[in-house]
C-alpha cells in the first residue's frame, strides 16, 4: 500500500513515471487508469492554481484541487504556496488545448483522497511506514505519509532522549521512518510514533564498552551530574564539570554500564565542535509491524518507557 502512495518526490525521476508524462498519448493512459504521477510545481498564479511541468508539457492544478481540505476552507493556502518549486503529486483529469499547446489539467487533491483513504482502511496500529518531513515546529515534526498527506510525530514521540526541538533529529526534506500509533478514522488522521524504531536501551547499550571514549550531547545538567546522549535513545549520566552546556558536543569516557540500573557512567573529557546538521538516524525496525514496545532491558529494576499498539 505504502509502496502505491509514496511520499512526494519518491515518483518523480521513476523510469514509470518519467515515462507516462513524455508524451501525450501516456499521460491520455494515466489519465484513463487514474494512475497517480509526479511533476514539479513551477510556480502559484494570482489565483493560487498551481502550474506543474509534466514532462515536455505544462499543466495546471486549479485551486481547490491543490491539497485535501482547499475546496472546503479547512485547510490554508499556505498548503498551496509552499509547493512551488517541490514535486507534487496528481492524477490527469482532461487533457486540453491552450494557444495549440496541450495543457494537462490535474488534480493533487484526487491523489491525496486515494492515498488517504488506503490508509485508512489498510494501516493498523504498530504497523511501520515510510515518510518524509515537510516542516519543523518546537512540539513536532510534520511529515509526509503519501501524496502530501500530512501527519505529525510529536516531540515526545521523537525519541527516549529528550530534545529541545525537532531539528535535532530532523531536517526538512530527509526520509525517515515512523509506526502509526493510532488512526481517528471519522476524523481522517493518522497519528505517529518515532522513538520505538530506534532501539531499546539493551539494543543500543550493545555498541558501547567500559573503556571507550565516544561523542556525545549534553541534554541536561544537574547538581549531581550532567546527561549526556549517547545516541538519541541512550543517554549515560557524566560527573558534574564546570562550563558544560545543554546543547555541547562532549567526548566522554565510558566508566561502566549496568543494565540492571539501566545506567551508563560517564566522565567528560573535551568539548568538541558542533556538527552542521543532525547526524543519520540507526534505525532497529524499518519494516513489518510492533505489537509491544518496552525500552528498558530485562531484570533491570528500573521502570522505562513502553508501548502497546492496539
Amino acid at each position: 500500500m505504502t509502496s502505491r502512495y509514496p511520499p512526494e518526490g519518491r515518483l518523480l525521476h521513476t523510469p514509470e513515471n518519467e515515462a507516462a508524462c513524455a508524451d501525450a498519448g501516456g499521460l491520455r493512459r494515466a489519465m484513463e487508469a487514474g494512475t497517480i504521477l509526479e511533476g514539479v510545481a513551477q510556480l502559484c498564479d494570482e489565483a493560487h492554481n498551481l502550474l506543474v511541468s509534466v514532462g515536455p508539457f505544462t499543466g495546471v492544478i486549479p485551486r481547490e484541487e491543490a491539497a485535501l481540505g482547499v475546496a472546503e476552507g479547512t485547510t490554508r493556502e499556505i498548503a498551496i504556496l509552499s509547493r512551488v518549486g517541490k514535486p507534487v503529486c496528481f492524477t490527469v483529469e482532461t487533457l486540453e488545448e491552450a494557444g495549440g499547446a496541450l495543457r494537462p489539467r490535474l488534480s493533487r487533491r484526487r491523489a491525496q483522497r486515494a492515498a488517504l483513504d488506503a490508509m485508512l482502511a489498510q494501516l493498523r496500529p504498530g504497523q511501520i511506514i515510510p515518510a518524509r518531513v515537510t516542516h519543523l515546529e518546537p512540539f513536532g515534526a510534520f511529515v509526509d505519509i503519501g501524496c502530501g498527506v500530512p501527519s505529525l510525530i510529536g516531540i515526545e514521540n521523537i525519541s527516549i532522549s529528550r530534545i529541545p526541538h525537532p531539528d535535532q533529529r530532523f531536517r526538512v526534506g530527509q526520509d525517515v521512518y515512523a509506526a502509526v500509533l493510532d488512526l481517528d478514522r471519522r476524523l481522517e488522521r493518522v497519528y505517529l510514533t518515532h522513538r520505538e524504531l530506534l532501539g531499546t536501551w539493551a539494543e543500543n547499550a550493545a555498541r558501547f564498552l567500559p573503556g571507550m571514549t565516544v561523542p556525545g550531547v549534553v541534554r541536561g545538567i544537574k547538581e549531581y551530574g550532567a546527561f549526556v546522549e549517547l545516541t538519541p535513545n541512550l543517554s549515560g549520566l557524566a560527573e558534574r564539570k564546570a562550563g558544560l552546556a545543554e546543547g555541547e558536543r562532549v567526548s566522554v569516557y565510558i566508566k561502566a554500564i549496568l543494565p540492571q540500573r539501566m545506567k551508563i557512567k560517564l566522565l567528560a573529557i573535551d568539548t568538541l565542535p558542533p556538527l552542521d546538521s543532525p547526524p543519520p538516524l540507526e534505525y532497529f525496525l524499518t519494516s513489518g509491524s510492533i505489537e509491544k514496545w518496552k525500552y528498558a532491558p530485562e531484570g533491570c529494576v528500573k521502570v522505562g518507557a513502553e508501548t502497546v499498539f492496539s
